[in-house]
């Protein structure tokens, strides 16, 4: 299992820390159901019906760190808007912030960039 720092650029400022590439993978697949979900509220919001609601995302990651990711698409006009609620903890320290869902896009695109 190979580990490399993963950087996220959060609103203000940015935090690094020790991430696997599957890790990174499998958040984005949750990133990309993520976004069919704020997709699909985006489309549907232009109709007189209220769309379904649909699910939060939650991925939750630990290895060196324990890291959650959390988003509520229900909130959200458009995934350009959207935004994520990020958890980074150990036993020495926690820290809760968000971040700008396309710009955890960016972020991840750019570490699983050094594996391909």
């Amino acid at each position: 299992m190979s580990l490399s720092q993963l950087r996220l650029n959060l609103v203000e400022g940015s935090v690094s820390f020790s991430f696997t590439p599957q890790a990174a993978r499998d958040l984005q697949t949750a990133i990309a159901t993520l976004m069919d979900s704020l997709k699909a509220i985006a489309t549907g919001s232009s109709g007189t019906t209220r769309p379904a609601p649909k699910a939060v995302m939650e991925y939750q990651y630990t290895g060196d760190v324990f890291l959650e990711i959390f988003c509520n698409p229900n909130i959200w006009p458009s995934p350009f808007a959207a935004k994520v609620l990020i958890t980074l903890r150990d036993d020495r320290i926690r820290l809760t912030t968000e971040a700008e869902l396309t710009r955890l896009i960016e972020d991840l695109t750019e570490y699983l960039s050094q594996f391909s």
